[in-house]
């Protein structure tokens, strides 16, 4: 997905209005350093399964598994981040994917496999 307009107004409608298959591509994080020097590659979409770790926020440091990918608002859950009800329950905490650094990726797909080997051509 190709946002050309300069207009913010514009620019969160085509978010907003975006399909499955290209918000996939918008719940993007940076890969750690280990993981970048071996793909060449900068950032990778997201997925459940994934480890973590939190780089922003109130549980900055925290290394997790991705639990859920929430492709409608835009988030990740990750296991570990959590915040406390008023009554006392936990609940989990949406992250960001910007907040996030992949450190180690799951690479049970074959579809996974081939964007990696293809470091950084696109």
């Amino acid at each position: 997905m190709r946002i050309i307009s300069k207009q913010p107004k514009k620019q969160r409608k085509a978010r907003y209005n975006a399909s499955l298959h290209q918000r996939q591509k918008l719940i993007s994080a940076h890969l750690s350093s280990e993981l970048k020097a071996k793909y060449h590659l900068r950032n990778i979409p997201v997925r459940e399964g994934d480890t973590v770790m939190v780089m922003r926020g109130d549980h900055t440091g925290v290394e997790g598994v991705v639990e859920q990918v929430r492709l409608k608002s835009g988030t990740v859950i990750v296991e570990g981040v959590s915040v406390a009800k008023a009554d006392g329950t936990e609940v989990p905490r949406p992250v960001h994917p910007s907040n996030i650094m992949i450190t180690k990726l799951v690479l049970k797909d074959e579809i996974r496999e081939l964007t990696l080997s293809r470091g950084g051509e696109e």
